[in-house]
């Protein structure tokens, strides 16, 4: 009896002990549920428009700090623009690939498939990794950089490097590209040596008579156009300063068109006109022994700006505003090498020169008269680029309000069109007292000649991208 007393406790214990051990194998595989099921998955880190428009801003600021001349700064735009739409445009079909399209340009690198990579984040690391490879003032950019790259990090650490990474190799596969378009060949080129003999060749202007920009730029390789010269605009009116000539007529017209706008004085809204497009990048101020320099952005970028405010208003998604801002900028720039081509080959007299010789010693013009040759008009063909694939993009009778100067003291003005804006930034240059008629006109066609050449040679987009506004 008392054996079976004993067994039949210690049966009794070895149940109870059986238990508390399954007891505390389930409590412990309950807590690592709860505690797995308590921890988060990763937030995807989203990008808009917005980011891109501010990557853009922030090159454009840097560049105005930096005082990059108008042909050189079309260049930052078209690389880093094309390095982010490189990559985006793999994540969405309707936009096709500009390699084979765009000269010597190779396929980029592919995407490990095996990582999880945000294409957006891909294409912003490469725009600002390739913008900052482009100007001086590379610790701006990298300030910046951190600001955004720190914010993504914590929100997906993994995500964000692999995403980070992939740009970084875009960029670097761009930069390789970038760097046989003989910029840097351009750079130990001889200085341009001014004509004195030849009464009709250019010659440095005041206040400060510096040499002229940027002489070999028809050296540069075009992203799209056959060649430098394939838009050789026609002939100016031959040189003359008989009193009856054409020529003579379009001094005359530049000359009285300014001493109209000086009585006006700030009334006159050709002034405001001539003030809205200056794009001057480096306006020097004298006086007395003192000088200081005015900074503003150039006409290419006055133009990016109208590709925001476009993009902005029709809601442009981040994909589509990349496809507008590189569609702009390879137009833009290739202007720029078509323009500075004629610029150094007819090698045109500015007004200001001719004026100050034969008319009125004394005068002045409007605008500050830049350092380079006056024929084509740079804005003016750079503006009937522009304009011409804007309106591709967004369409005819786009009307907008363009706040691109608000940020250097001028006021908004309203167009109805990109055509419009062109026509009124081609007319400035006479406004401003820097251009003849025929610069003007004749730069504009060659623009838009260009443009439309872009618009039917480079295919960007799958689907119609004509939006009715």
């Amino acid at each position: 009896m008392k054996k079976q007393r004993y067994m039949n406790f210690l049966n009794k214990l070895c149940t109870i002990s059986s238990l508390k051990v399954v007891r505390k194998v389930f409590s412990l595989a309950l807590l690592i549920v709860v505690l797995t099921s308590c921890q988060k998955e990763p937030q995807e880190i989203i990008i808009t428009a917005d980011d891109y428009h501010a990557a853009v801003d922030k090159i454009t600021e840097v560049m105005v700090h930096d005082i990059f001349s108008p042909p050189v700064a079309s260049r930052i735009y078209n690389y880093s623009n094309i390095a982010a739409y490189e990559i985006i445009r793999q994540e969405e079909d309707k936009y096709i690939s500009l390699v084979n399209q765009l000269h010597d340009l190779k396929s980029i690198p592919i995407a490990n498939a095996e990582k999880k990579i945000n294409y957006k984040v891909a294409a912003l690391v490469a725009y600002l990794e390739v913008g900052k490879n482009l100007i001086f003032s590379e610790d701006r950019v990298v300030v910046y950089q951190d600001s955004l790259y720190n914010s993504w990090k914590d929100i997906d650490k993994t995500t964000f490097n692999n995403s980070k990474a992939y740009g970084d190799e875009v960029a670097e596969h761009i930069k390789n590209w970038y760097a046989s378009d003989n910029y840097a060949q351009t750079r130990t080129m001889p200085k341009f040596s001014v004509n004195t003999e030849d009464p009709s060749r250019w010659q440095p202007t005041p206040p400060d008579y510096m040499d002229g920009i940027e002489p070999h730029w028809s050296k540069i390789r075009p992203s799209i156009i056959d060649s430098a010269a394939q838009f050789k605009p026609a002939r100016y009116p031959d040189f003359s300063m008989e009193k009856d000539s054409p020529f003579y007529k379009e001094v005359m017209e530049t000359y009285e068109v300014g001493e109209t706008i000086k009585k006006e004085g700030e009334t006159s809204e050709k002034l405001e006109i001539a003030q809205f497009w200056d794009c001057n990048p480096y306006v020097s101020t004298h006086k007395g022994h003192l000088m200081f320099a005015t900074k503003k952005i150039t006409p290419g970028a006055h133009w990016i700006g109208i590709c925001k405010i476009a993009s902005k208003k029709t809601n442009a998604d981040f994909a589509k505003t990349i496809y507008a801002y590189t569609k702009t900028s390879i137009a833009i720039a290739d202007a720029f090498i078509s323009c500075w081509d004629e610029k150094y080959r007819s090698n045109l007299i500015r007004p200001e020169t001719l004026i100050n010789q034969h008319i009125d010693e004394n005068w002045v013009p409007v605008l500050q008269t830049p350092p380079f040759p006056e024929y084509t008009s740079g804005h003016s063909v750079v503006s009937g680029a522009a304009s011409t694939v804007l309106t591709k993009i967004f369409g005819d009778n786009f009307a907008f309000n363009d706040n691109t100067e608000v940020q250097y003291g001028l006021p908004i003005r309203s167009f109805n069109s990109f055509n419009q804006a062109a026509d009124e930034a081609a007319i400035s240059r006479l406004y401003g007292g820097i251009h003849y008629r025929a610069a003007i006109d004749l730069g504009l066609e060659q623009g838009r000649s260009l443009g439309s050449f872009v618009n039917k040679k480079l295919k960007m987009n799958k689907e119609a991208s004509v939006v009715t506004k």
